[in-house]
């Protein structure tokens, strides 16, 4: 890939998250203070971030608790900043849920709570009901991520077997006055999808759920199933519960490939903005990018050369093999076998919160050479692809795409250039 649009690919990326900085989309965001306490709190990859943001821009006292990812919490004065594991839940993720439920306890109507969501709050929140366990709720979620199933399917099911996902945690604050400000990490920008709506209420029900668990073949343990169908609902939007609360997209994947695509135009490339909200099979949904490139290259049409076809929302991958790797470095390397010997075609995917499935990379760069590079280091491409391992695929070429944790999430970001 020459290193000139690797400049640009890697431009539009930095340019994607800064649009999502905590701070800056906090800024404009934040309630009055109220006439009691103000206590936040908050859950995901970027949590510690907005967090420290909140402190920098909040007027009055405060005080409260946020969760987030092993590595990624920053120091905070006032807010205490715990973490866990994530994909897979672990104790600590217990501890983490059952001390933002113990912060909301016992407040009144005067005081004020802010909640900081973001994307891989699911995770960082196990709270499974009564008669199941941690080791459930790690089951339940090994069969989530594998199943293929969308977002919105698996949080249907994570919803009904929690103490605090879909707007219990907001019901426990109550009669405190709940204000969330979401960085959306979902298609569609949904606030109460992001983390599984701690503190936002929806009407998904346990026939969603059930119905979820069929038409996508996902396998719980007879138990976890036993106890969904037996599943306490939780208080549905109009309850009285939520009545003085407040729910406000602060970031999203939009506003952030708007950016890109501004960035795109200084750059002199024009800008395609194909969907914020792409799901689907990481691998076929690169055969469908990989098409409209290709026609690009070849009759600069549905646009004209050089341009950028950006999108956001979030793949999915169904595990078939136990490879290493994520959604973007499993679409990247079906693009690259799209893409065999096409020219002036370069690529980047990666994950805005600079984690991509298992490992340290954000995501990769590929292109047209991508699959002969593989054959020609001795590597398979389809083989690796078939075996989701797709990071072996790029790390042999040193074209892994590692940024650290980036302190927001607004999910996935790719970018093919067109030259």
């Amino acid at each position: 890939m020459e290193d000139a649009d690797r400049r640009l690919l890697t431009d539009l990326f930095d340019a994607a998250v800064r649009a999502a900085d905590p701070e800056e989309a906090l800024r404009d965001q934040l309630p009055q203070p109220p006439a009691g306490r103000t206590v936040v709190i908050g859950a995901g990859k970027g949590a510690a971030q907005l967090a420290r943001a909140f402190e920098t821009l909040w007027p009055a006292p405060c005080d409260g608790v946020v969760v987030t990812r092993y590595g990624y919490a920053v120091p905070c004065e006032r807010i205490r900043v715990m973490e866990a594991a994530h994909p897979v839940p672990d104790e600590s993720g217990m501890q983490a849920a059952q001390a933002l439920l113990d912060a909301v306890t016992g407040l009144g109507p005067a005081d004020l709570v802010i909640a900081l969501i973001c994307g891989g709050g699911s995770a960082l929140l196990p709270a499974p009901p009564n008669g199941l366990t941690l080791e459930d709720e790690q089951a339940l979620n090994r069969a989530l991520l594998s199943s293929g199933a969308p977002i919105g399917r698996m949080n249907a099911i994570r919803k009904q077997l929690s103490r605090i996902k879909g707007g219990r945690l907001a019901a426990a604050a109550h009669p405190a006055r709940v204000v969330s400000l979401i960085v959306s990490d979902v298609p569609g920008d949904d606030p109460a999808q992001v983390a599984s709506g701690p503190t936002v209420p929806d009407a998904t029900t346990r026939a969603d759920a059930l119905a979820a668990i069929r038409d996508h073949g996902i396998d719980l343990p007879p138990n976890v199933l036993s106890a969904l169908r037996k599943a306490c609902p939780a208080p549905g939007p109009s309850d009285p519960v939520y009545a003085r609360n407040e729910v406000r997209v602060i970031a999203s994947a939009r506003l952030s490939l708007e950016a890109a695509a501004q960035a795109a135009r200084e750059a002199g490339v024009t800008p395609a903005i194909l969907s914020d909200a792409v799901e689907g099979e990481a691998r076929e949904v690169a055969k469908v990018h990989a098409a409209i490139a290709r026609e690009v290259a070849a009759r600069d049409r549905p646009f004209a050369k050089p341009c950028v076809l950006l999108s956001g929302g979030e793949t999915t991958v169904t595990v078939r093999q136990k490879g290493r790797g994520g959604r973007n470095t499993e679409f990247l390397l079906s693009l690259a076998l799209a893409l065999d010997g096409a020219t002036g075609i370069s690529a980047l995917a990666a994950d805005t919160d600079g984690i991509d499935g298992s490992e340290d990379n954000a995501g990769a760069f590929a292109e047209g050479t991508t699959a002969a590079r593989l054959r020609a280091a001795g590597q398979d491409p389809a083989a690796l692809l078939s075996a989701n391992d797709a990071w072996a695929a790029f790390d042999a070429l040193d074209e892994l795409f590692v940024t650290g944790p980036t302190g927001t999430n607004v999910n996935d970001f790719r970018a093919i250039l067109v030259r």
